[in-house]
């Protein structure tokens, strides 16, 4: 891990609880004198403390130096990814997170299950959770939009990912549309009018989080 999550991080001194705690001194086994590094992902530091008293359920921490840190993806990619299982959502999120998609926005396409409800607050966790791993010193950002032609009126320079498009490694968009299972509906298709198009250079159908890890990964890395 590269560094802690504290929202409060940046302040003289810090009352350390709960997970945060429980990560420190049972799992890494920290001890006092020791220095830990924090992020509150509101800034660009780092936060450097030392550890000064520990009890059974809490520790103080004093703030002892801290260094400009930037560690962003080296191009802004916004995603509008078609909803899908909200559990297939949440396990792919650690990867696209580590390859360095700036946004997501959830799209009710017609072929989403509308019965698919997405925790925001959960997948916020998840993020803070794998910057914490990779040492990204921003958090992703996430909305829901609830048509594809709503997301289109909002973003109207998105690109689209489908059948027939030109090849993706071409793509120099900061906006593209992902299906979900099922592709899109043919009135959906009548919003594409004038959006580029793109495709992946594969004769087989992927599923939805594999062409959105890949066209993530083909974009950032």
């Amino acid at each position: 891990m590269q560094y802690l999550f504290e929202s409060e991080a940046g302040m003289e001194t810090l009352g350390i609880k709960d997970e945060s705690y429980r990560y420190l001194f049972k799992v890494r086994r920290h001890k006092i004198g020791e220095t830990v590094t924090l992020r509150n992902l509101k800034d660009n530091f780092v936060y450097f403390y030392k550890i000064t008293n520990v009890s059974k359920k809490e520790a103080i921490l004093i703030l002892k130096d801290k260094k400009e840190s930037v560690v962003k993806p080296p191009r802004y990619l916004h995603l509008g990814w078609c909803v899908v299982d909200p559990k297939i959502i949440e396990k792919t999120l650690p990867m696209l997170n580590e390859i360095g998609v700036s946004k997501i926005s959830f799209i009710y396409c017609q072929r989403s299950q509308k019965n698919f409800k997405i925790n925001f607050q959960r997948l916020q966790k998840i993020a803070i959770n794998s910057s914490q791993q990779c040492g990204r010193s921003e958090i992703m950002e996430f909305e829901e939009v609830k048509s594809l032609q709503n997301f289109l009126e909002i973003y109207p320079k998105s690109a689209i990912i489908d059948f027939g498009g030109e090849n993706i490694k071409e793509a120099s968009c900061e906006t593209i549309v992902i299906g979900c299972e099922g592709g899109f509906s043919e009135n959906e298709r009548k919003f594409f009018a004038n959006k580029p198009i793109y495709k992946l250079n594969t004769p087989m159908i992927l599923k939805s989080e594999t062409a959105v890890v890949s066209i993530s990964a083909m974009m950032l890395l």
